[in-house]
């Protein structure tokens, strides 16, 4: 694996980031283009969204800063849904029938968007990007559902694939104890079928951590090389600093884990991650080159959080501006259907009618000391 450290030294300021988080989004005015979004801004994951809230935070303004879209403000309206399904459901409809929106962006759990694809397709509005790559949300095909990024599946592959390189094929799975956990502990099982690899253990792990100890203690009596851990939140951090203790092989996890790499600190170097967006620091795209502008006038840390929801809304606002003055859910879903090219920070994204799904890119980083990324 190449290796490469990046050049800022920063994950992200959780403090900065709440900040900006609190003082967003502005209320929608008559002839502004309103977009949706329910995320949890409060409840066990809430640190984990404020880089992805922060970036798309900075796309917006961005855009709005140069006059809009053909003269009009575009607006998001944000409601919390504290990672709670049913609440993301009553969001959703709000967002719709009280707000008129045109499209709905940047939903965060497996479950709240699994719970609103049928009201979706009721009533004709896209949900365009979501933070969660669960393939179950992408088997039937959906005519208002567009995701931006590879599938937790992908991501899963990928990193089977590259331990069976390294000769480590005793792998451990840690999955979240809840319904994003339980529909990919059979996909990392298949992984590792198909690689020719050996499924040492399996731990579930609740979403809070408390359970850490008890399943890295679970983990280390079956003597696995490595661990491949399924996660978000604060369960991350608790079960990689118990895995340091108790188990001590290296730790491959997906690119959910990366908003609890604060809370680690030192604790997380050597962990490895695949990331489903570009890298950050490689400001060789001008899309990459105007992120780190939008970061320094926002006073927020290159990140790769915040590169994802900043690449998020980019590609919302530019299929908007595509659509020209006949801004409206129809005409959107028209035009990211068209079949043209979209820059995904130096990753092409390709859509059509029968795939409204972007992208598999995919690959592995190293975290470093005082929490840098290597390739």
């Amino acid at each position: 694996m190449k290796r490469r450290v990046n050049r800022r030294h920063a994950i992200g300021s959780a403090l900065a980031t709440a900040a900006a988080a609190a003082a967003w989004p502005l209320q929608a005015k008559a002839g502004d283009i309103v977009i949706g979004q329910s995320a949890p801004v409060s409840g066990p994951v809430a640190d984990a969204f404020k880089g992805v809230l922060a970036g798309e935070k900075m796309a917006f303004e961005q855009i709005n800063r140069k006059g809009g879209i053909e003269g009009r403000t575009v607006r998001l309206v944000l409601l919390d849904d504290a990672y709670d399904p049913r609440r993301t459901v009553d969001n959703v409809t709000t967002l719709i029938e009280r707000d008129k929106v045109v499209a709905l962006t940047g939903l965060g759990s497996t479950a709240g968007v699994g719970a609103t694809l049928p009201l979706l397709l009721d009533k004709k509005v896209p949900l365009v990007g979501v933070y969660t790559g669960a393939p179950n949300l992408r088997m039937k095909p959906h005519p208002y559902f567009f995701t931006t990024q590879a599938s937790f599946k992908d991501e899963v592959f990928y990193s089977i694939r590259n331990l069976v390189t390294l000769r480590l094929t005793r792998i451990a799975v840690v999955y979240q104890n809840n319904e994003f956990g339980k529909f990919m502990l059979p996909v990392a099982e298949q992984a590792i079928k198909d690689q020719g690899a050996t499924l040492a253990a399996t731990a579930a792990l609740g979403i809070d951590g408390s359970d850490a100890i008890a399943a890295a203690q679970a983990v280390a009596a079956k003597q696995p090389q490595a661990v491949l851990m399924i996660a978000v939140g604060p369960s991350v951090a608790g079960y990689v600093k118990a895995n340091r203790n108790y188990v001590g092989v290296p730790i491959y996890t997906i690119s959910t884990a990366v908003g609890a790499l604060p809370a680690l600190g030192e604790d997380a170097r050597g962990l490895a991650m695949t990331q489903v967006i570009p890298y950050p620091w490689r400001q060789t795209t001008t899309m990459a080159r105007e992120f780190a502008l939008e970061c320094e006038r926002a006073q927020q840390p290159v990140a790769y959080d915040t590169y994802g929801g900043y690449l998020l809304a980019r590609f919302l606002l530019e299929a908007l501006r595509r659509c020209g003055k006949s801004v409206s859910s129809e005409t959107l879903v028209k035009t990211i259907e068209s079949g043209q090219r979209w820059d995904y920070g130096g990753v092409n994204l390709s859509f059509s009618a029968n795939n409204h799904h972007g992208t598999n890119f995919v690959e592995t980083t190293i975290i470093g000391p005082r929490l840098t990324f290597m390739r």
